[in-house]
């Protein structure tokens, strides 16, 4: 059985991508889990940071950086979170994109806000997680 990788990619690779990836890696430790930006930031979105580790996952070590092209040719997955995400070159991958909520545009802010995007992400994350399994049953 091969490992499954995935690529997660916003534009700032500070809070949406990485909240995908700690989740995912929380969720499923066997996937390689690989984010990154299209314009990264200089740090973590510290309200990301703390949502994720609400529900026991971890950024620890993690760090805005720009897509590596040589590693859109080895995941088996790609996902661009929002709707500015784009890749220069094509992957080889199959590409996904997931437009989040924003709750801001409802009022909610703070740490509401921050979990509420969490919980979307995790849902996509399970979905994706169920996806790349019954992919690697078929191989």
């Amino acid at each position: 059985m091969n490992r499954p990788a995935v690529l997660f990619v916003c534009v700032k690779n500070a809070g949406k991508s990485q909240m995908a990836a700690a989740i995912t890696r929380h969720l499923a430790p066997e996937v390689a889990v690989f984010s990154a930006g299209t314009r990264p930031g200089t740090a973590l979105n510290e309200a990301s940071r703390a949502s994720v580790e609400r529900i026991g996952a971890t950024m620890n070590g993690e760090n805005p950086k720009r897509v590596d092209p040589a590693l859109l040719g080895t995941v088996d997955r790609v996902v661009l979170i929002g709707a500015e995400a784009t890749l220069d070159q094509p992957s080889k991958a199959p590409v996904e994109r997931w437009d989040t909520i924003e709750p801001s545009r409802d009022g909610i802010e703070g740490d509401e806000r921050m979990d509420l995007i969490r919980d979307d992400i995790t849902n996509r994350v399970r979905d994706l997680l169920a996806r790349l399994r019954t992919d690697d049953s078929k191989s």
